[in-house]
């Protein structure tokens, strides 16, 4: 999944830091929504997947007009519920920006609703 860094998503704009750099928040986003799609064939009709766990390293800045793939690595299989997927982050000139773990749950998306608004 491939994301430009604008002026919004800067440390500096969500009040992360005070660099116009991407900031770390932004980037745990683009790289959660990579374990979403890649979470797509553990689901069955009615279930969603939820994030439960992050653990990343963010080792390089990227600027404003960078951009920034994010790719995330399913498990060969789910381990109950759990699904827990390897991450990285490349910029546009292939420099590693982020690697880790981003673990989600597989649940009844209604099940899951109505515990939400209890």
């Amino acid at each position: 999944m491939r994301n430009e860094v604008t002026e919004a998503h800067t440390a500096t704009a969500v009040g992360s830091g005070d660099v116009p750099v991407l900031a770390t928040p932004w980037l745990i986003s683009w790289m959660e929504a990579a374990t979403v799609e890649a979470a797509g064939p553990f689901v069955s009709e009615g279930q969603t997947t939820v994030g439960t766990g992050i653990r990343i390293r963010h080792l390089h800045a990227t600027p404003v007009g960078g951009q920034v793939d994010c790719v995330a690595e399913p498990p060969a299989e789910a381990d109950g519920r759990k699904l827990t997927f390897r991450v990285r982050a490349v910029d546009g000139s292939g420099q590693l920006v982020a690697t880790g773990e981003i673990d989600r749950a597989i649940v009844d998306r209604e099940r899951f609703l109505a515990g939400a608004t209890a």
